[in-house]
């Protein structure tokens, strides 16, 4: 079946560091099951519709569960993009992910987060924000419910930020507690000023056409079904969807 996903050996070698031990009984081969993890994610397949070259779907669906739970996968992409060596420029930006009818459920478990999950305009969304390097690849993700501001999402991803010399945003992130931040960390604002501002702000409309790259890799993303369309209820289990997609797509 030659037009199924297989993990490459370079690609097993770069993620193996991030596998968690193996207690007592050998796990099932890493590879065919990860592979098969990531065939799921992309074409968004119930779990028992996998094919079988990838073994029991229950076998699939286990690991996934587990190492979900365990941040696996998050960690997988934040050790990936740890190593990307940027010192120009970093971008920031949101996107809406919208809610299928499956995660929408509003309960949540006694003591727990919530489901990130907020009405718009456009219905039922999550929202997803992002800092990519200057190449467009993510180096940190923030997930929100779909009403949160940007403010919100930038004020989480600011401490995450590398020491660059540019960060592009558009008009969403012009606030000037974020200028204040970003010139006490000697990185320059590269962002147009709000309309409702009454002193305009000088920016660099040459290097802000590079922030289309951001933009860009949210299209990518939504390319697999199970990010343009969040079916999770838990949010830690999308995240953890959108990073192994992200390591796929960026890092691998």
């Amino acid at each position: 079946m030659s037009d199924l996903n297989w993990m490459s050996d370079e690609q097993m070698a770069k993620l193996a560091p991030f596998f968690p031990k193996s207690h007592g009984k050998p796990r099932v081969d890493d590879r065919r099951v990860l592979s098969g993890i990531i065939f799921f994610n992309r074409n968004g397949l119930r779990w028992r519709d996998a094919p079988r070259a990838y073994g029991r779907h229950i076998t699939l669906y286990s690991r996934w569960k587990r190492w979900s739970e365990k941040g696996i996968f998050a960690r997988m992409m934040a050790g990936l993009a740890a190593e990307h060596g940027e010192k120009g420029a970093v971008m920031i930006d949101a996107t809406y992910l919208k809610a299928h009818r499956t995660a929408t459920s509003m309960a949540a478990k006694k003591g727990g987060g919530g489901r990130l999950i907020g009405r718009t305009k456009g219905g039922m969304n999550t929202k997803l924000h992002a800092i990519c390097d200057s190449k467009g690849r993510p180096l940190n993700l923030f997930v929100t419910a779909g009403q949160v501001s940007d403010y919100i999402g930038a004020r989480a991803l600011l401490s995450s930020i590398p020491n660059v010399d540019w960060l592009l945003g558009d008009r969403g992130y012009d606030a000037d507690c974020f200028r204040d931040a970003f010139k006490f960390k000697a990185i320059r604002a590269c962002t147009p000023g709000r309309k409702q501002r009454n002193t305009p702000v000088k920016w660099d409309k040459r290097r802000y056409k590079r922030r289309n790259r951001i933009e860009i890799m949210f299209g990518r993303l939504k390319d697999w079904r199970r990010m343009a369309t969040r079916d999770k209820r838990y949010p830690k289990v999308f995240l953890s969807a959108i990073a192994l997609a992200t390591t796929v797509i960026y890092w691998l």
